[in-house]
């Protein structure tokens, strides 16, 4: 928790960068003990791995002297936010009943591996929000590449 504050709280966009990488360290840490193997590799591979050296990347490339960025006049409003959603996700969690659910959710058996109630899982009820969740990184990545584009470069 203290590494995501940092990623926020921070001025200095590699040691966010860095603490970023801490912090989904610590969430692949929360798969193992959670007991999910697959889910706490994945972490550490694709996102503490690929996606914070593509973020050093970025912002090593985009990076200019030029002229320094001022503070984003917006962000009161970021962190009203952003304080409505941790306090609407808190509230669900406490009113949220485990017992009741209605056991969608499959368990591996004997006879399969977590790997395959994952694979299975994934690809069919969770097959549109995973396609989602890959065009919104798509897009994400496309409006970087535009924010960052030299604008005297007469683009």
């Amino acid at each position: 928790m203290v590494s995501s504050l940092g990623v926020v709280l921070t001025r200095n966009v590699v040691h966010a960068a860095f603490m970023l990488l801490v912090a989904l360290l610590a969430v692949a840490g929360i798969f193992l003990v959670a007991i999910s193997e697959f889910l706490a590799l994945a972490q550490v591979l694709i996102y503490g791995g690929a996606v914070t050296v593509v973020v050093l990347f970025a912002i090593m490339l985009t990076r200019s002297d030029d002229q320094p960025r001022s503070d984003n006049i917006q962000w009161p409003l970021a962190l009203l936010v952003a304080t409505v959603t941790f306090a609407f996700i808190v509230v669900v969690f406490v009113a949220s009943d485990v017992e009741t659910l209605d056991g969608t959710t499959r368990v591996a058996t004997d006879t399969e591996s977590n790997f395959e109630v994952l694979g299975l899982e994934l690809f069919t009820n969770w097959a549109i929000p995973f396609e989602v969740a890959s065009l919104v990184l798509l897009v994400s990545l496309i409006g970087a590449i535009l924010l960052a584009r030299n604008v005297e470069d007469g683009e």
